[in-house]
Formats: C-alpha cells, structure tokens, sequence
C-alpha cells in the first residue's frame, strides 16, 4: 500500500510538473519539449530529485507515447498522397538527406564513436519534428503559403526515410550478422510495401472495421490496432513507431480526421511523459561537456535545413521570402530524433550519444520556433518592400 502511494505521489508529481512546464512554454510561445526533457533530467540519473518507484511505468507510457506520436502522425496523411509526394520531390527529399544526415555522420566518425554511432547520429540529425514544424505553420499564419505543401512534402518524404531507416538502425544496434541484418531490413521492406498495398487497396475495408459513430468505441478500436500493428512490428524487429505510422497511413478522410482529434489529448500526455523518460536516461552532469559540440552541430543543421528548404522551394518556383520560410519551418527537432537517440543509448552504443543528442534536441527544439517568430516580421517587411518596388 504504501508503494502504491508513493507510486500515485510520484506520477501525479510529474504529470502536475509537466502541466506547469506547458503552461509557460504557451505563454513564451516556444515548444515545450526542451523544458519536458529539463524535466526528465532534473528527476532522472544525477538529477535534483531521482524517481525511484515510478520509472517502470513511466517507460512504459513512454513507449505508448512513441506509439500514439507516430499514429498520429500517420492520420496527417493517406498512401495516395506518401505515393504522389515520393515521386514529386524525390530529388528534394535526397537531398535533404544527404546535407542534414551527414553532419551527424561526420561529427560521429571525427569523435571516434564507430560506424554504428555514425548511423545513429546520422538520423539524430536529419529528421525535422514534424510536431513542432507543423505548429509553427499553423502559430504563424504559414499553412495557407504557397511554400508549405513542399516543406510538408519534405515532411513526408523523412517520414518515409525513416520508415525504412529504423529497421536497418534496430538491426546495427542488435549486433546482428549481415545476412540477418538484411533479411531484418528485407522484412521491413516487404512490411512497408504490404501496408501500403493494402492501405491503397483495401483501405476502405480497414475503415469500415474501425468507423463507428461512437467516439469511445472509435478511440479503443484505433488504438487497439495501432498497438496490435505496433507491437506485430517489433516482432518483425520491424519498429513499433513505423507500425504506428503506417497503420495512421491507412486511415484517411473523415475517419482520420474524427480520430486525429479524439487522440490528440491522449498523444500529448504519453508524448510529454515520452520526453521526460529520456530526459531521465540521461545523466545532466554529461550534458555540459558536449554543451558546445551539441551548439556548433545545431549551427551546422540550421545552415543545412535552410539551404534544403529553399533549394526545394526555388524548385517549386516560389520566391525568395517563401524559400526562407521553408528553411526555417525545418529547423526544429523533437519527436524522431529523441526516438533515433534513445534506441541508441537503450543499446550502449556510446556513453555521450545520449547527452549530445539531447543537448542537441534541446537546442533546435527552442530555437526553431523562435527562430521562425523573430524572422517572420523582416521576411514581411523585406516582402512588402520588393512589392514596392515592384508596383
């Protein structure tokens, strides 16, 4: 009895503790996910105030918060529009990948971290938090702009990336053979391709199994599937997040829209208990040492985000205000890279991989949107005055 109070006291600490944190990133008008990750650091290893009866379940609600993140994600698009998207910004969409996967890359291999660090911090650094990015758009008034179907384009095409990244990542991870880790990758593959056959093909049958007028019974029918397909996934050592995602791949139209909102609530607080439990594998007296690589790596990824922006938004045939707008809506991080880095450090990849991530993330998950906020004045005022000049 007495554990199960303290339980209770512990959980309700935390989640009180993260409302508060929400409620002054809200009226700083930033994202809150750097103060949820100041918060796992201050209760976790080497923290103010370590938990010590609810760290069990509090991963587990991580875990259901990786799950509800990528679901949700997935309801923001059908296979239709991933199939189109793939094929018209293909060339964008690589190279996005080669200018923002390779500095994480680099920075892996000069510090002496191996190949598999090297991958690993491959995807910390390429990966845009569609979260954040996609309040950003809608915070500023940019979701009507001509440059935002190619910045969400570029969203989707990552997405896709990582569908088929983390299998290969999980198979390094696990120290598997290479023919095993090819058949790990094989199996992804053909996962991915089958669940978007049948979410192209067979969608509606999907839909009419889960539709039903009853937000209750629509709630527990589509997380049921999502955590059924998420774990059949990891099974398959395929990813339980890129289970999540496809399976929201599957549902479209109103039916995604009516479960996108009934989720939403539900996504927001596993996803802030998600944040919180990596803040608490993270030791904070590791994250000073690695504070000014994690800074020089987000100048670096911010250069890099801005220049893959504006080169798929000049090809779009946008003008110069729209291709800043696209490059700064793609400089936060958040959701993936947190995934990328704590499957990393659930591994022991490399002691400072976790810390540097994190600071990493911390970083651009501020300093995006702040970014976008502050700019947004000079790129109206710069856009009124060519418009003058113009007339």
């Amino acid at each position: 009895m007495h554990d199960t109070a303290i339980l209770l006291l512990e959980i309700g600490a935390v989640l009180l503790g993260l409302g508060v944190l929400g409620a002054l990133a809200l009226r700083a008008g930033i994202s809150p996910i750097p103060l949820y990750l100041i918060a796992g650091l201050a209760f976790g290893t080497g923290g103010v105030l370590p938990l010590a009866t609810s760290t069990d379940f509090i991963s587990a609600g991580a875990e259901l918060g990786v799950v509800l993140l990528l679901l949700t994600l997935g309801l923001e698009y059908n296979a239709d529009e991933l199939v189109t998207s793939l094929r018209g910004n293909a060339r964008a969409g690589l190279v996005d990948l080669v200018l923002n996967a390779a500095p994480g890359a680099i920075c892996a291999l000069l510090l002496g971290w191996g190949p598999v660090a090297a991958v690993a911090m491959a995807g910390v650094t390429y990966a845009t938090s569609s979260g954040i990015t996609a309040k950003v758009l809608s915070d500023l008034g940019w979701i009507g702009n001509r440059e935002t179907p190619t910045v969400l384009s570029l969203l989707v095409f990552e997405d896709l990336t990582m569908a088929l990244y983390l299998p290969v990542l999980t198979a390094l991870l696990a120290g598997l053979s290479l023919l095993s880790g090819a058949l790990t990758v094989a199996i992804a593959l053909a996962t991915v391709s089958v669940v978007l056959l049948v979410a192209l093909r067979f969608g509606r049958f999907i839909e009419a199994f889960v539709s039903s007028p009853n937000s209750e019974v629509l709630l527990l029918k589509v997380v049921g599937l999502a955590l059924l397909v998420a774990g059949l996934a990891q099974q398959l050592q395929v990813s339980a997040a890129v289970g999540a995602f496809l399976v929201g791949i599957a549902l479209s139209g109103q039916l995604a829209h009516d479960a996108r909102a009934l989720l939403e609530p539900l996504r927001d607080l596993f996803a802030a208990v998600f944040f919180v439990f990596f803040g608490f594998q993270t030791d904070p007296g590791k994250i000073l040492p690695v504070a000014g690589l994690a800074a020089l790596l987000a100048v670096v990824s911010m250069a890099t985000k801005l220049l893959t922006g504006m080169y798929a938004a000049r090809r779009a045939g946008i003008a110069r205000a729209g291709q800043a707008r696209a490059g700064i809506a793609l400089i936060p991080r958040g959701e993936f890279n947190i995934v990328i880095a704590g499957l990393a450090v659930a591994a022991g990849v490399h002691p400072d991989l976790g810390p540097l991530a994190a600071a990493y993330v911390l970083i651009l998950a501020a300093f995006g949107p702040l970014a976008a906020k502050l700019v947004q004045p000079l790129i109206t005022s710069l856009t009124r005055r060519a418009a003058g000049e113009t007339a």
